[in-house]
């Protein structure tokens, strides 16, 4: 066994409200589960996501950025 902490990266998940949103939240209501360092963040559209978002959540301390539609 390793003495160094497992790394588990911070990731925020920008989802289309009528696309990954809700294949999103339809996965909650069928209880599955995934890593709770992963952030997801409802959008209008992916098409309404700026570079500014994308670049705050790398100075909030995000590691990686998906933009899913």
């Amino acid at each position: 066994m390793s003495d160094q902490p497992s790394f588990e990266p911070q990731i925020v998940a920008f989802c289309c409200r009528h696309c990954a949103y809700t294949a999103a939240d339809l996965a909650g209501g069928l209880r599955f589960q995934y890593p709770t360092s992963i952030k997801v963040v409802e959008l209008p559209c992916t098409g309404r996501l700026d570079v500014l978002h994308v670049l705050r959540a790398f100075e909030d301390g995000a590691d990686g950025v998906i933009a899913a539609g």
